[in-house]
């Protein structure tokens, strides 16, 4: 687990995960949770890669505080397909 400046851990599956989302395409978003028993940030859940936007917002919990990343495919003025990730700290 690496340790972030705020003495909360990140469990290593955090980064692992993303790291597939970034190189791999494995997933089109990830939720991240902060487990409080346990001071560390976890993987609460993956996204399938065909998951919408509206599916994502909607597996958040409306009154939870998450982070989450979300990788959005986008057609510019050009018409070129492009992609994303955003980051996001959702507070309720």
């Amino acid at each position: 687990m690496a340790n972030a400046a705020s003495g909360m851990a990140v469990h290593d599956d955090c980064k692992l995960k993303f790291l597939e989302l970034k190189a791999k395409r494995t997933y089109r978003s990830i939720i991240f949770k902060i487990e409080e028993k346990q001071k560390q940030v976890v993987v609460e859940k993956l996204g399938d890669p065909s998951q919408s936007y509206e599916d994502f917002a909607a597996s958040i919990p409306a009154d939870e505080c998450r982070y989450a990343v979300y990788d959005f495919d986008f057609v510019t003025v050009e018409n070129c397909q492009k992609s994303r990730i955003f980051f996001i700290a959702w507070v309720s």
